[in-house]
């Protein structure tokens, strides 16, 4: 069979698999009379989420995008703080702290994991490092042993990006609990979906949680103190209690409405107990790439380090410029074979919004060089056949002679 006849092979928008038992359950949600908003799937959804995490709390939210803004508002963030950030990752990570006034500090990363680099880090961090916010890139964990070791040293809170990391391990602990604050993603693309949006914090502090608990829901948080009311009786019933016993003393933050629906919920529950399965599958695509390109002189694979389990949210290899390859001929002739290539992440400090806060190219030279020179993602699914993947390694193979030819 011809290059040129080669199957399509997508880079699905649908990053797990959805059937019968997704369908039936939002069937039963909704024909069921019962609210579709803060309801016992909500409940279900987040304790099976505890369970599977190992966290004391979890809560769930419309997005990842809001799970990590609202983690960001937990640490109270004040001029001259210091928020360390990987720069290899979706710009939702930092996106928040362009908020707060506290000094944003790139950390580059592992040329490998493309992790954040913990050598890196311990020069970054000081007494002024408020959080760093790590993400464990493609599914693959970060060194958290080493990252650990830093905040118990200076104090600062781990804030754990967990968006493709549903299903990965750590020494045989769930990302989630690895750090202080943890933000999953279950966006369309991601290794399970709540109807195309949603998220999930988990955490263990008692104070956390309780101003989670009202920052999702439409609560102010603040500071308040019991006092004697001086407002004008009505029954409970009608409006809150609280309002009549305390006294706000100062305003953190306004909350927002940030409720997972009823329906998202039910179809959470489901594919989280289809986690186990579609992370095995995700796992055997990767390894037969990896077996087909295991000695292939133009490439270098990622290697998982010890005791690190990856989900393969994304599979990551990288083509070698020293001899001779040229990254982005190879994936335009990818693309031409019928393989679709989606280059995740452009570094984020190199976003106009983080020049302008005076961010540069060279800043962090190794997520640079990696993502401009020596990176490709190739596309990963559950529902990917043996065809799928034999077709996709014999287009790399061609586009790799091809990005190799002067």
């Amino acid at each position: 069979m011809t290059a040129s006849r080669r199957h399509h092979v997508p880079y699905p928008t649908l990053g797990t698999i959805v059937g019968d038992e997704e369908v039936a359950v939002v069937t039963e949600v909704l024909l069921s009379g019962k609210r579709l908003s803060q309801g016992s799937w909500r409940s279900r959804f987040e304790e099976a989420f505890r369970d599977h995490v190992g966290s004391r709390y979890a809560f769930s939210v419309t997005s990842g995008t809001v799970a990590l803004r609202l983690a960001i508002q937990l640490l109270d963030l004040r001029e001259g703080d210091e928020v360390v950030v990987t720069p290899q990752t979706y710009q939702a990570t930092a996106q928040p702290l362009l908020d707060h006034r506290a000094t944003v500090r790139f950390c580059d990363i592992d040329p490998n994991t493309l992790n954040i680099d913990v050598s890196r880090l311990a020069d970054l961090v000081s007494p002024r490092t408020r959080a760093v916010i790590l993400v464990h890139y493609g599914g693959l964990p970060a060194e958290m042993a080493a990252v650990r070791e830093l905040a118990d040293r200076y104090d600062f809170v781990i804030v754990e990006d967990c968006a493709h990391a549903l299903g990965a391990e750590y020494f045989g602990e769930q990302p989630g609990v690895l750090g202080d604050i943890a933000c999953f993603s279950f966006h369309s693309t991601k290794n399970i979906t709540t109807l195309g949006e949603g998220g999930m914090l988990t955490l263990n502090r008692d104070d956390w949680a309780e101003r989670i608990g009202r920052l999702r829901n439409n609560e102010c948080d603040a500071v308040f103190r019991p006092a004697p009311s001086t407002l004008r009786k009505v029954p409970r019933a009608m409006f809150d209690g609280l309002a009549h016993s305390r006294e706000c003393v100062a305003v953190r933050t306004a909350g927002t409405n940030a409720t997972l629906s009823e329906p998202a919920a039910a179809v959470g529950l489901v594919q989280l107990g289809r986690l186990p399965a579609l992370t095995e599958a995700r796992r055997r695509v990767a390894a037969d790439i990896d077996a087909a390109l295991a000695h292939h002189p133009a490439v270098r694979l990622q290697v998982a380090p010890e005791g690190h389990k990856h989900s393969y949210h994304l599979y990551t290899l990288f083509v070698r410029p020293e001899r001779g390859v040229v990254r982005d001929r190879v994936v335009e002739r990818l693309v031409q074979l019928g393989v679709d290539v989606w280059l995740r992440y452009f570094p984020l400090h190199l976003l106009p919004e983080w020049r302008s806060r005076g961010h540069r190219l060279g800043d962090c030279p190794v997520a640079e060089r990696c993502w401009f020179e020596e990176q490709i993602n190739l596309p990963c699914h559950p529902a990917f056949s043996e065809v799928d993947v034999k077709s996709m390694v014999a287009a790399l193979g061609e586009a790799l002679d091809h990005g190799t030819r002067a």
